[in-house]
């Protein structure tokens, strides 16, 4: 068996002896709930994160009784760089060979222990916790489009006026605007319809109202 941590940078950390026991901790999440007259009743929401821990020392001299490899890191090295990887904000990769193991983790615990009989050995205990991408970019996206769409069904449709036999410019501006001198602003508004002559405006004409 070997156990490896590979940082995002590929940095590979082959653990120097293995540990006697890994423990893969799993969980379904569950939501309490107190109805009333009927107790509590748990629903499930999910399934927790797997957490997978295991200890072991880093050794300050090899022995090829239980080292897995004679170029050992030095101890404190090796302690501080899980250390490093452990307070990362960005998840590494556990690898245990021999096993289906092969998950990115965030290393949540990291606990050494010193013993006064073996001097320059680092025991340690190790607890990582699977990590998974959070993704939400579709939902924000689908929620600003349906926000764009209720902006649109707020903004009001432009007012219109049908032309009618005997019309002007300034009786519909008195009629519509209350006041005739606004039938300027009824010509800027539809010159393109109207033409170039404000006076001439034809039955049927759909005219906007500024």
């Amino acid at each position: 068996m070997e156990i490896h941590l590979i940082d995002s940078a590929g940095k590979d950390f082959y653990f120097p002896v293995n540990p006697e026991e890994i423990t893969i901790t799993r969980g379904k999440a569950l939501e309490t709930i107190n109805i009333v007259a009927l107790g509590e009743y748990d629903f499930p929401i999910g399934e927790r994160v797997k957490e997978i821990a295991f200890s072991s020392f880093f050794p300050a001299a090899y022995d090829p009784g239980y080292c897995n490899y004679e170029n050992l890191p030095d101890p404190q090295v090796a302690m501080n760089q899980i250390t490093s990887m452990m307070n990362s904000k960005r998840p590494v990769r556990l690898i245990i060979s021999d096993t289906a193991v092969n998950v990115l983790v965030m290393l949540s615990a990291h606990n050494s222990t010193f013993k006064g009989g073996e001097p320059g050995d680092v025991y340690f205990e190790i607890t990582a916790r699977t990590w998974q991408e959070m993704k939400v970019h579709n939902s924000a996206a689908a929620q600003a489009k349906n926000s764009a769409s209720n902006r649109s069904d707020t903004k009001q449709a432009a007012k219109t006026y049908t032309v009618k036999s005997g019309d002007t410019l300034s009786k519909i501006a008195k009629l519509e605007l209350g006041s005739s001198s606004k039938w300027q602003a009824i010509y800027k508004a539809n010159a393109k319809t109207i033409g170039k002559d404000p006076n001439k405006i034809k039955p049927g004409q759909k005219l906007v109202l500024p």
